[in-house]
């Protein structure tokens, strides 16, 4: 699904790889020439080892190229700058006191010829197309003709179809939108969440395509996963609802002070961090072959984060260092660069504990996989409000309306037993229902 830009500039001598074809590391993918044609054998012999010496050139200037993008750690979007970065230097040939003022007269022709015909940024629809950010504006009705691109030479990005997805979404929702919509804020508020946005375009359907290479990786992972562990899953309730009410006081301030939105997530990952000291059985790794049990000596969090390309989970390190607000910054920071296709690999691996938060589409539990070689991943459910039974310290009880959630622990019982994952969750539930969070929030 990754565009590789050609390291220089040219003309396209020989394919050695076609489309979909799977090559090893480091292979060739393609000669690239300088333009001069091999035909011309009149032109002498000089000029004709120039240009093997240019396509041989190429060709290991390609194969680094291909080695870099074959490599996990290469997203798309390093892909596209690295595109844009080639597109804007300076690709020049021979050295000035070896070339000709013929030659230079033709070369610097040619790259007006080359301006003139590339487009600008303001100039919408006419930069270079990728076949993925072709594939992006298909998924989403873009009309490509209509996109300002903003990349080197007015270059469509794929940001810029996603942009022009978003804007289009956002005017045919503004004219849609009632009366009745904006005067009832409150309702919206508290009714379920409307029909989630499918993450698939509807006109796929019927269509058989080949997975994407996230996919890929993604499907290997969670069968090896099951394959490999014994996974089975706990479920244990919480009430939140001093939680919910801290946040409710403290929100507005704290994204004033910090510049990210207060979520509930910290606060689970804070008392999460904090139960994986006391209970350092789940925060560990097992090595059958080696018949050994490795205790991690930090908690690093992987969250899960869902995004338009598939599911990633970036780390963050050390969380049992962090306070609230700490906690809180990291954890937007690496959901926005995994949504944006920023975030670096060495921070997609590493994990010793994995927090799935799958509350954000409303499910009230589910039986997670787990995230390889950790033992254990926890899952939040939706925080809803129900009548519960409330004692007193008097031990009168009452009902009362109380904000609930569900915690699903899902671990490796070759190394978790049930009551160990019963203590965690037991140690994890009393720190979030005590709520006593208000010092670090300023309340």
């Amino acid at each position: 699904d990754t565009e590789i830009p050609s390291p220089v500039a040219g003309t396209l001598v020989e394919i050695k790889a076609e489309e979909d074809e799977t090559v090893e590391v480091g292979a060739v993918l393609a000669l690239v020439g300088d333009g001069s044609g091999s035909s011309d054998s009149d032109g002498g012999s000089t000029d004709d080892a120039d240009t093997e010496d240019e396509s041989d050139a190429s060709a290991e200037q390609i194969e680094e190229k291909a080695t870099q993008a074959e490599a996990p750690e290469k997203t798309e979007e390093a892909v596209e700058e690295a595109a844009d970065e080639d597109a804007g230097q300076d690709k020049g040939g021979a050295k000035p006191e070896e070339t000709s003022a013929s030659e230079e007269d033709a070369k610097r022709a040619d790259r007006e010829r080359q301006d003139a015909d590339t487009p600008t940024a303001s100039e919408p629809g006419q930069g270079y197309v990728t076949p993925l950010v072709r594939r992006l504006a298909k998924q989403h009705n873009v009309d490509l003709s209509t996109v300002r691109g903003t990349g080197v030479g007015g270059r469509i990005r794929k940001q810029d179809v996603l942009a022009a997805s978003l804007a289009a979404g956002e005017a045919a929702s503004g004219t849609e939108k009632t009366a009745a919509e904006t005067q009832a804020p409150a309702a919206a508020a508290s009714a379920p969440a409307a029909a989630a946005e499918s993450s698939v375009d509807p006109s796929v359907r019927g269509n058989t395509e080949k997975a994407p290479r996230i996919r890929q990786v993604i499907a290997q992972r969670m069968r090896e996963s099951l394959d490999l562990s014994t996974q089975l899953t706990q479920v244990h309730e919480v009430d939140l609802t001093r939680i919910v009410n801290l946040r409710a006081q403290a929100k507005a301030s704290f994204q004033e002070r910090n510049g990210v939105k207060l979520t509930y997530l910290p606060f689970i990952a804070q008392a999460v961090a904090e139960a994986l000291k006391q209970h350092p059985k789940l925060n560990a790794s097992f090595s059958e072959d080696n018949k050994e049990i490795t205790y991690h000596a930090s908690e690093d969090l992987a969250i899960a984060v869902d995004t338009d390309r598939g599911l990633l989970v970036p780390v963050i390190k050390d969380a049992g260092s962090l306070n609230l607000s700490g906690l809180a910054q990291k954890i937007a920071d690496v959901a926005d660069r995994a949504r944006t296709n920023k975030i670096g690999a060495d921070e997609l691996s590493g994990g010793t504990f994995s927090i799935t938060n799958i509350g954000s589409v409303g499910a009230l539990f589910d039986t997670p996989i787990i995230n390889q070689p950790q033992v254990a991943i926890l899952g939040t459910g939706a925080i809803v409000k129900r009548p519960m039974v409330v004692t007193d310290a008097d031990g009168n009880d009452s009902i009362g309306i109380r904000h609930m959630m569900y915690l699903s622990l899902t671990y490796d019982h070759r190394l978790v037993d049930g009551a160990d994952a019963g203590r965690f969750l037991m140690t994890l539930r009393q720190r979030l229902e005590a709520g006593e969070f208000g010092h670090e929030l300023g309340l």
